[in-house]
């Protein structure tokens, strides 16, 4: 008896797993993101502890989610495919680049630079295929006469991918200075990238709000990215802003990138309230349950990384009042991060075994 108990068990674990495989959504790597960057926030403005905790989560989900999204790619190729052709889906596999360049960029703060520069290496091929097939399929194979009704707050994890590998080459200066004019040129140009990327993007959305009925389904967790891919760009010019000054790059671009910057820090907080207002609209308004989904950490990144942008832009910009910004939002972020990961591990708990994963 207690035999078949066992093997019916497991049976059960065996199908909950494949399922969860197979459900895989295309963001899952958001979670990598949101730990890695508070880990990072952390490291500078402590607890330490706190810092390593989360970094060792974060790694040990980077390795766990890469060998998920593998055996989907080998088992489960047409759900790939199919989110891979959704508009509303196919932008969260850029959560692959920057949770990878998130996690490389903490590593290298901690000494670990050739593991930076693999990782980097990684989520710039990841990357590459991307940022030309995504467009490539949504202008030559797409099903429909318009995309514009599929545009949401995942498609600036277009922006938040390609900044990510900016600050990553950034860092990697230091430890390769022979290379530091090449290092370089990639991180401005790739910061560049971004920024035209955001504005044009945020355009698209902005347009589809105006012109596509909002539904309190189609404002979900990801539109918080607006403010996230702003505040990545805000970190990314604040790493380019502690390039040696003797680069030529760096005489090229410094007061553009610090300009901008600003620019886009007060945007960025321009949008919090925003956002908040959104949410309230979604959830008191329209009764919207408040579950776990793992979109939810498409809100703790942005979180974090306004910490992070915050912090490190007033520190290289001499802007004092930065500062106590920058360790609320980190305690703001920590707490959204323990309270989603509780959320988590209690749906994983309530989920029977034949029920697919929230998305």
């Amino acid at each position: 008896m207690a035999g078949t108990e066992v093997h019916t068990a497991t049976n059960q674990t065996h199908r909950r797993a494949v399922q969860v495989i197979r459900d895989l959504p295309p963001a899952c790597f958001a979670f990598v993101m949101a730990t890695g960057i508070i880990s990072a926030d952390t490291y500078a403005l402590g607890p330490t502890w706190l810092s390593r905790l989360l970094l060792t989560i974060a790694a040990g989900g980077l390795v766990l989610l890469a060998g998920m999204l593998a055996i989907r790619l080998w088992r489960f190729r047409p759900q790939v495919m199919a989110d891979f052709n959704s508009p509303e889906r196919t932008f969260g596999f850029f959560t692959i680049v920057a949770g990878t360049d998130v996690l490389g960029a903490r590593l290298a703060g901690a000494g670990h630079p050739a593991v930076t520069a693999i990782l980097a290496i990684a989520a710039a091929a990841v990357w590459l295929c991307l940022t030309y097939a995504i467009p490539a399929d949504l202008l030559l194979a797409r099903s429909r006469d318009s995309v514009l009704g599929g545009v949401n707050g995942t498609w600036l994890l277009w922006v938040v991918g390609t900044q990510s590998l900016a600050i990553c080459a950034a860092v990697l200066i230091p430890a390769w200075p022979a290379q530091a004019s090449l290092l370089a040129a990639f991180a401005v140009g790739l910061w560049s990238v971004g920024l035209v990327l955001y504005l044009m993007l945020v355009t698209l959305i902005l347009l589809r709000w105006l012109i596509v009925p909002m539904t309190p389904a189609a404002l979900g967790p990801p539109y918080w990215i607006l403010m996230g891919a702003t505040a990545i760009t805000v970190r990314a010019g604040a790493q380019l802003l502690a390039l040696p000054p003797g680069l030529a790059v760096y005489r090229l671009a410094a007061g553009f990138v610090s300009g901008f910057s600003y620019v886009l820090w007060s945007f960025g907080t321009w949008w919090i309230p925003l956002l908040i207002v959104l949410g309230l609209w979604r959830h008191l308004k329209h009764r919207w349950t408040l579950g776990y989904e793992t979109a939810l950490w498409s809100v703790v990144f942005p979180l974090g990384m306004y910490s992070a942008a915050t912090g490190a832009f007033g520190k290289v910009t001499h802007l004092a009042f930065m500062a106590p910004i920058a360790h609320v939002m980190l305690w703001v972020a920590v707490a959204a991060w323990t309270a989603v990961a509780v959320g988590g591990l209690i749906s994983l708990r309530r989920r029977p075994a034949d029920t697919a994963p929230a998305t």
